[in-house]
């Protein structure tokens, strides 16, 4: 939480980590161990002696508290609390990702610190965040109006368990202080009268100033704002009050959503339970800042039967679907369950499917165009297989249908497969006879005439692997990950990042982690440990999720970790999250409801396959 610069810079930190901070009165707990208990004393020593209606101290209704992240450049802000919003005017959304510095700028058009904050206190600030100590002083701040505000500020810094500073939480009493500073140079009050009210009776003036404000509010919504991102929205809002009652419009939001995220994921958000409560304007700031992400665990009625493993199970808007499995004795199967999470009492259901595949396991089961399951691949009876069945879940009596292609790849077991463009079905890698790994790519259009697998054609391709992840992200680039990789004679686990845009002339995969291959870069951040049979989730935004699987060594496999592919250097961040993980974290399976909802299946407790109590992550508050 750096206030030492003379402008205020943007910080590309999207996600908060650490420990979650809980308000309890005046009290800041740490819900886990470490320098807590010491931070909650400093905290107590400044109200020693006050006496607020005596004018003596500060007012405890005027505390604002503000977590910043030390791991990340800049210190961004990842947590502010009522009391922060109220006394200085900002709004949580356009703060969050920022360095606190802003508040040393007179109002929110200011560009540079202003010339009556002290430059002692401020180097002061910075020689005790370098040197990892705390501060306590007074430092002139502004609200977001422009008018001065004194901060009487304590900083103190939280290690993690290596003794690294992970976080520096701050407290702000704010108190009103008698400094004539004159007008607010630009402010919404100077504004708001003479240019932009006469915008309308007197266009050749406002051009002068500033031409958009010509602009209705229809065209500024749907031709400007709807194309920005969600977190750009939130600062826009702060610029001046027509902008600010245009970004507090729901209709806005939700085409920021649709333009950000695709039409797909609106769709699946306009169907979850508690949305439209929640709105889309807090949607998206829970989405994108994963400020109230949680677990919980949820017991499903019904039952999977006979029990089974190594099935595979996708999304299909709030429902869940399973096909196939390997069963007791190794028996493939080839049945059919849906669980439906917006019933009041959730169950496996079976269902009463015509023309099913042959049974197997080991393979992938994918969702395409809103109601499709399709099936690739897997062991079977006879071996392995190569075969693509296709089945429409909504329709009156739900049919599998084999697809006829041309030109398929090798058959193959525990690969890796996803959709694209809600049409396309691509498959990498696995396993094929004799246990020979692939390194191969195809894609097949499901929905042509005479459907022909394509090879996607590449001058280099990550070495040869099964038992990894596909992930979809920002249109149509795929993200693979991990697995169990072949190294020379050996085969080792892989932690290693390749990703691919299908949208180019000629799609390549190139190394985004890693060391030693064509493209490779080391990002910074404490990257997962190498390991396969994990899941992968996509999450609005582009961003990838690893959890679970067999992982080296002895690490956790509870851990989760967050990968933003579309980042100039992505960075992988290890994403803490309060609830009820899953117990074991190998052999799941996952799938994300509704773009809110990660659910994750199964898991080997040693004895058998757990399927009537799933995990959920989720992502938004109102649907905890």
């Amino acid at each position: 939480m750096e206030w030492d610069s003379d402008s205020e810079g943007p910080s590309g930190a999207e996600e908060e980590e650490g420990e979650e901070v809980e308000e309890l009165g005046l009290g800041f707990l740490l819900r886990e161990g470490g320098k807590g208990a010491a931070f909650s004393f400093a905290v107590e020593k400044m109200f020693v002696g006050s006496d607020p209606a005596a004018g003596t101290g500060p007012d405890p209704s005027n505390c604002g508290f503000v977590v910043t992240d030390a791991l990340e450049p800049d210190f961004p802000i990842i947590y502010v609390n009522r009391g922060f919003e109220e006394s200085t005017g900002y709004r949580a959304e356009e703060v969050l990702g920022r360095n606190c510095r802003f508040l040393q700028c007179r109002g929110p058009f200011a560009q540079r610190r202003h010339p009556l904050v002290s430059d002692t206190m401020v180097a002061e600030i910075r020689r005790c965040l370098e040197e990892g100590i705390e501060f306590q002083g007074d430092l002139l701040n502004f609200r977001k109006d422009g008018s001065p505000v004194m901060n009487r500020l304590q900083l103190t810094p939280i290690y993690g368990d290596d003794d690294t500073i992970t976080h520096i939480m701050g407290v702000q009493f704010f108190t009103d202080t008698n400094i004539d500073l004159g007008s607010v140079p630009g402010s919404i009050k100077e504004i708001q009268q003479p240019v932009i009210m006469q915008a309308y009776s007197r266009p050749a003036y406002s051009r002068e100033f500033c031409s958009i404000f010509q602009l209705s509010d229809e065209v500024l919504c749907q031709k400007i704002l709807c194309r920005l991102s969600p977190r750009d929205i939130a600062s826009v809002g702060s610029v001046c009050t027509r902008f600010y009652q245009l970004t507090e419009n729901d209709d806005l939001w939700m085409m920021v959503c649709q333009n950000a995220w695709g039409n797909e994921t609106t769709r699946a958000l306009e169907t979850v339970q508690g949305a439209k409560r929640l709105g889309w304007g807090r949607l998206a700031r829970e989405l994108t800042t994963l400020e109230s992400v949680a677990w919980r665990k949820v017991s499903v009625g019904g039952s999977v039967e006979p029990s089974r493993c190594n099935f595979s199970a996708c999304a299909v808007g709030n429902r869940v679907v399973l096909f196939g499995g390997e069963g007791v004795n190794m028996q493939p199967m080839n049945d059919t369950f849906v669980l439906d999470l917006n019933a009041s009492k959730p169950e496996w259901r079976h269902v009463d499917v015509r023309a099913a595949p042959p049974g197997r396991w080991g393979h992938t089961l994918s969702c395409l165009n809103g109601s499709w399951l399709v099936v690739f691949g897997g062991c079977g009876r006879q071996g392995l297989l190569n075969d693509v069945f296709i089945l429409d879940l909504d329709a009156q009596n739900p049919t599998w249908r084999e697809i006829a292609s041309l030109a398929p790849p090798l058959p193959r077991s525990w690969h890796s497969s996803c959709t694209v463009d809600g049409t396309k079905l691509v498959v990498s890698g696995g396993c094929a006879d004799s246990g020979v790994l692939l390194s191969d790519t195809f894609l097949l259009d499901v929905t042509m005439e005479k459907p022909v697998w394509r090879e996607i054609p590449a001058s280099w391709t990550p070495p040869s692997r099964l038992g990894h992840s596909l992930s979809v992200y920002d249109g149509r680039k795929i993200l693979m990950f991990g697995g169990l990789a072949k190294s020379g004679p050996l085969r080792l686990r892989s932690s290693d990042v390749f990703t691919m845009d299908l949208s180019e002339e000629s799609p390549c995969w190139r190394c985004i982690t890693g060391s030693g291959m064509p493209g490779a870069g080391n990002p910074a951040g404490i990257g997962p440990p190498p390991r396969l049979d994990h899941v992968a989730v996509s999450l609005p935004g582009g961003r990838i999720l690893i959890f679970g699987g067999s992982v080296a060594g002895l690490h956790s496999a509870s851990q989760l970790y967050l990968l933003d592919p579309t980042e100039d250097k992505p960075t992988w961040r290890i994403l803490n999250v309060p609830g009820r993980p899953p117990r074991f974290a190998w052999g799941h399976s996952t799938c994300v409801v509704g773009g809110t909802r990660a659910i994750v299946l199964g898991g080997q407790t040693g004895e058998e396959w757990m399927l009537t109590e799933i995990h959920e992550l989720s992502l938004a508050s109102s649907l905890v």
